[in-house]
């Protein structure tokens, strides 16, 4: 099950959508399903919970750009499994209509049966925060009953879609096996069009009629899902068609140029300061104040003190509300909070441009044609005369437009200066006053993402180790720590994740205290402190006790341990240098007889050192992981794997002690 459908699932069940037998009529299933009866199917295993047989799209372009786009699926269903399968799901708002949607079922057994477009339920965008308040964007679900293996599913959607969006998609690749799939394009005189395609081979149209072009592909294999894999529609099979409208109209998004005036145009003057605006900014930066501390106080501000509310009206979701309302309401989505930022940043002398990105790498990439495949805004701020891009991390030298530093006003858990993984050697599309250019974001040094764990612990003659740990993030793992206590109040709710994580390393321990530092100071260390009892540490052979000096934390990974051969690459979610430093005194009337062997294994996307030594009456444990490189090739998934396998085995060795002889 793909993502989104898991999200319309989950959605269906919370309206409890379940249709009625009621709902359901007796009715014939059109006869391009009924063709599809007792087809062949193209290969699949016995994992495989459904086959799509047969998709058409029909694009219909009018005079005036208007479009109208008829899509038909149907799926076998091959296992009990592929009941996701059986729930339609269509997005819309004022601007893209749904005029029609039916589903059929034709059962292995039994009389066919239909779900009447009247039978459809509708709600706000699953996933989409608060959407449900501000948000004309609305999905459309049906349930087909009874989808159980044997059946046949289909169904048909018209809709009719705003014009201003001179682009479409052909996905030709599915989470399951495809038999056949067809996209006919129909245009009106006067007009063109471009085809590019990505991660497949070019097919030839066959011309159908005046203006008129079909494509048809046949026996595509499913997309493996796959851990940590790179997002869909980065690696799909896909058609982009650009339309090019007669000269003299609209002008086609053509290039990523095109798409970065016609940004610009949207924005207007929405970005312009108001009165109550310019108050605000001279009551954060009174005179004098220096451009760092300015650049400060401002995203702070907006990161704080302006609510995230997703909202998408009008245009797609594309258009920001003047800075103005944002500032007013006190909230506002992505590209709100980046507009009234940069209206602010204005105010103090400083420059800034919007960057139109996706937040999971690898929807856009340099190679990808111009589309609209974006579903955030953050800034690039251009760094005044006189600072230094040393005094932040998230900065890129533009030939052209200086240094600039990229800001996420709507990632209220990291400062200025910081950049979320996930959005670290990203593409992007930076909009300036001459139109739009693809990007890469940069990637950060490893120490800006980090967990750095002590722990000063001792060891009696029972195996029982006590002592305390401190454990320091920043960066990613910091900011999913805050997240997670953002709506703990009371403390023993905030211990429970200290003793969830040192749960996945001791069995028979206590947590004695704990205290969390920083919880609420994004730009500082979040830290851990507490103080733990683990009875039965160290085991017993003989008269020899054995310790693991690896006390706590787990940096192996069984992701590649498959039996499947890995088909895509490994995507990590941003570069990381965890290290961990454990101090543990011996026991009276013991010493060490055996240590386990240091570790020193350096590949170009990952490095991993590890070290025991006896250093007096302790035994001193210290090892350090880095993530260096955030996209791994499947050619790679075999050093990878073994990568982790060293690891594996290096965290389960033992020292051994003795009795210290008399």
């Amino acid at each position: 099950m793909t993502l989104r459908e898991a999200a319309t699932l989950r959605l269906l069940c919370t309206l409890g959508a379940v249709l009625l037998a009621g709902a359901v009529q007796a009715a014939d299933a059109p006869a391009w399903m009924h063709a599809l009866v007792g087809v062949s199917v193209p290969p699949h295993d016995d994992k495989t919970n459904a086959i799509q047989l047969y998709s058409e799209v029909q694009l219909t372009v009018q005079p005036n750009g208007k479009i109208v786009r008829l899509e038909r699926y149907a799926y076998l269903i091959l296992r009990p499994d592929g009941e996701s399968w059986g729930i339609v799901r269509q997005d819309f708002d004022d601007q893209s209509r749904i005029t029609d949607m039916h589903a059929w079922c034709i059962p292995a057994s039994g009389k066919d049966y239909m779900v009447k477009d009247r039978d459809a339920v509708e709600a706000a965008l699953p996933g989409v925060e608060n959407g449900f308040l501000m948000t004309d964007m609305r999905s459309r679900l049906i349930r087909i009953p009874e989808t159980i293996p044997g059946s046949i599913i289909g169904y048909e959607v018209v809709q009719e879609q705003r014009p201003y969006l001179e682009d479409a998609d052909w996905r030709l690749q599915e989470s399951v096996p495809v038999r056949e799939t067809h996209y006919t394009l129909q245009l009106p005189p006067g007009w063109d069009y471009k085809a590019i395609w990505i991660n497949h081979p070019e097919i030839a149209p066959a011309a159908s009629g005046p203006g008129r072009w079909t494509w048809v592909a046949s026996n595509l294999p499913a997309i493996r899902i796959e851990s940590n894999m790179p997002p869909w529609q980065g690696i799909a099979a896909r058609m982009v068609v650009a339309l090019i409208p007669p000269k003299g109209a609209t002008p086609a998004l053509l290039s990523w140029n095109d798409i970065g005036v016609w940004h610009r145009g949207l924005v207007g003057d929405r970005d312009a300061a108001s009165a109550e605006i310019r108050q605000q900014v001279s009551s954060l930066v009174p005179a004098g104040t220096s451009n760092l501390a300015a650049m400060h106080a401002l995203t702070a501000f907006v990161q704080k003190e302006i609510r995230y509310v997703a909202i998408e009206l009008g245009i797609g979701g594309w258009q920001p509300h003047p800075a103005a309302e944002t500032f007013k309401h006190r909230y506002g989505d992505c590209k709100d909070k980046a507009t009234l930022l940069r209206a602010m940043l204005h105010e103090v002398g400083v420059s800034s441009y919007f960057v139109i990105i996706n937040t999971v790498r690898g929807s856009v990439t340099m190679d990808t044609p111009p589309n609209l495949g974006f579903n955030h805004v953050i800034l690039a701020i251009h760094l005044p005369p006189g600072m230094t891009a040393a005094e932040f991390k998230a900065t890129v030298l533009h030939p052209k437009l200086g240094t600039l530093l990229f800001f996420d006003p709507t990632d209220d858990l990291t400062p200025l200066g910081g950049l979320s993984g996930g959005l670290q050697t990203n593409t992007a599309l930076l909009v300036t006053p001459d139109g739009g250019e693809l990007i890469t974001l940069p990637q950060l040094a490893g120490d800006t993402s980090s967990q750095k764990r002590t722990g000063t612990l001792a060891l009696d003659d029972k195996g029982t180790l006590s002592g305390e740990v401190r454990e320091v993030s920043v960066g990613d793992p910091a900011a999913l720590q805050r997240y997670s206590l953002r709506n703990v109040a009371g403390d023993a709710d905030r211990i429970k994740p200290v003793e969830e994580r040192v749960a996945d390393s001791l069995t028979d321990f206590r947590i004695l205290k704990a205290s969390v530092v920083n919880l609420a100071a994004p730009d500082l260390p979040f830290e851990w402190h507490y103080t733990l009892e683990a009875e039965h540490y160290a085991k017993f052979a003989g008269d020899l006790m054995l310790v693991r000096p690896r006390v706590l934390g787990s940096e192996s990974s069984g992701l590649l341990e498959t039996r499947e051969p890995r088909e895509n690459p490994i995507e990590f979610a941003g570069p990381r240098l965890d290290s961990d430093s454990f101090d543990i005194a011996l026991p009276a009337g013991y010493e060490v007889d055996e240590l386990p062997p240091p570790v020193d294994v350096d590949i170009k996307f990952a490095a991993y050192h590890s070290s025991t030594r006896a250093t007096g009456r302790s035994l001193h444990f210290s090892r350090t992981l880095e993530i260096k490189q955030l996209s791994v090739p499947v050619s790679k998934a075999g050093e990878l794997k073994e990568f982790y396998r060293t690891i594996w085995d290096d965290e389960r060795r033992t020292a051994v002690l003795r009795p210290i002889a008399h």
